[in-house]
Parts: structure tokens; sequence; C-alpha cells
């Protein structure tokens, strides 16, 4: 029982994290965020909406810079404010934007938003397991490589999750009669959008997979959906 006890308190931790994260999310989110009132990606979000058969889809603005869109633990749907700005300066179409909104929705109902969270806990708990594990037996740079091997596994499970939004995001869509065009040519231009130097990182180091891959997976589905 003594030598499972460490293992005991790390799920225990993993499980109190879980919870906190969820609580710190929520709370970030509600205190910066309001509700997107934009006349032209409502047109768009509509189309969504009617290909999914829901009255409509909310959408948030979450009032920070980066480029970035996310689905909360609770099901709702944010774009940055950053990113909304590319919008607004011209430099992404409403398109391309409503393409954004439908990977998130994807997160939502592949189940991801809610995965991740318990995801993150237990890669903590794993973290610190793997510490103790291999600490006894490599004490100065044990904890270095837990933390590695748990990140490496979480990046390994985020970059999945990805493609499977992008797929579901695809068919979307392509069911509203916007296509997966827009899809395509906002990932070409998401480096320069981000300012991220992330297409000269190694795949198997990004939580999201590498932009020539994301596209190709995007054509082979095309074809496939061409030959159905």
């Amino acid at each position: 029982m003594l030598r499972l006890t460490p293992i005991l308190l790390a799920v225990i931790y993993g499980l109190v994290m879980y919870r906190l994260s969820v609580w710190r999310t929520h709370r970030e989110l509600d205190a910066r965020s309001t509700e997107l009132a934009d006349p032209h990606l409502k047109r768009m979000t509509d189309r969504l909406a009617a290909a999914l058969e829901l009255p409509r889809i909310p959408v948030y603005i979450y009032e920070i810079d980066p480029v970035n869109g996310l689905a909360a633990p609770d099901g709702r749907i944010f774009i940055t404010r950053g990113f909304y700005r590319k919008f607004q300066n011209g430099e992404i179409t409403d398109a391309e934007l409503t393409s954004v909104i439908a990977h998130e929705l994807g997160h939502v109902a592949l189940g991801h938003a809610k995965k991740r969270m318990i995801d993150f806990s237990g890669q903590n708990a794993l973290r610190t397991v793997l510490m103790m594990v291999i600490g006894r037996y490599i004490p100065f740079i044990g904890p270095w490589i837990a933390g590695v091997l748990t990140s490496l596994l979480a990046a390994r499970l985020s970059r999945g999750d990805e493609y499977e939004a992008d797929e579901y995001a695809a068919a979307l869509l392509t069911k509203a009669g916007i296509g997966v065009e827009p899809q395509k040519s906002l990932f070409r231009k998401l480096e320069e959008l981000t300012n991220s130097r992330a297409g000269m990182a190694p795949a198997w180091l990004m939580s999201h997979p590498k932009t020539d891959e994301r596209i190709a997976a995007l054509e082979r589905l095309e074809h496939k959906w061409g030959d159905a």
C-alpha cells in the first residue's frame, strides 16, 4: 500500500487540478468576453447553424490580442480580439473566419474541449509519477526527462484532435455550401497572421500539425468525397 501511495496522491492531484482548471477557465472567459455582434459573420454562422439544424450559433469575442480560436469546456466558441481584428482589417475573409468557428465547433462536437481539460490533469499526474520513478534512478535530469516525455505525449494527443476537428469543419463547411477552400487558404496565412515560425519546428514537437500536412489531409478528404 505504501508503494501505491505516491501514485494515488498523483491521481488525486490530477483530479484537483482538473476542477481548478475548469473553474479558472470559466472565470477568465466570463470576465473577458462578450458575444460577437457582426452582421456579416452572423450570416455565415447562420449557414452553419442551418446545416446543423440549430437555431443559432453564438460566438464570443475573447479580449486578448494573440490570434486564436478556442472551444470552452462548456461548449462555447470564442474568437480572440486579435483574430477578429484581422478580419476587420481585411487580412482574412468572413469565410476564413467562419472556418475557424467550424473547427472549434468540431472540438465541441467531438468532446475535445472537455477531454483536453482531463488530459491536462492526467498529464500533470503522469508527470508527477514519472518524476518520482525516473528521479530515483537519474537524480539530476530525471525530472527534466519526465517533463519532456509528458510534453511529447500531450503534443501527439493534441495533433490528433486537430486533424479530427479539421475533418469535422470540412464536412460542416461543405454541407453549409461554403466549401473547404476557405479552410485551406486560412491555413496558408496562419504563420504570417500569428507571427509564428512553428513551421520550422519538427511536427512531433508541435501541438498542432504542420500547415502543409493539414492542407494535404483536407485535399485527401475532397478527393475521397469526390469519388463517393
